[in-house]
């Protein structure tokens, strides 16, 4: 997501939980940027994770936790993914 608006973000967000869930990933690494130290930018840092914890998200995401340092640190997320429902 790093690099991209807040509409493309959001709308690149749902198609990839969306690609993952279908893909029975598990777990996937979000990269959001670590944005500005000044905290001018950073925008996308702040947003995702409320994002997530959108109504339009809950089928999708168990939960999220920052990344480890050596998989982006502050600038990343773990995304866990929810199972898709087979009805």
């Amino acid at each position: 997501l790093h690099g991209l608006t807040q509409a493309e973000a959001h709308n690149a967000l749902a198609g990839f939980l969306h690609a993952a869930q279908g893909r029975g990933a598990g777990i996937v690494l979000l990269i959001t940027g670590k944005g500005d130290p000044h905290g001018e930018r950073g925008v996308l840092k702040r947003q995702v994770p409320m994002w997530l914890a959108l109504p339009e998200f809950r089928g999708l995401v168990i939960g999220f936790a920052d990344a480890a340092i050596g998989h982006g640190g502050e600038g990343a997320l773990y995304v866990r993914v929810r199972r898709e429902r087979i009805s």
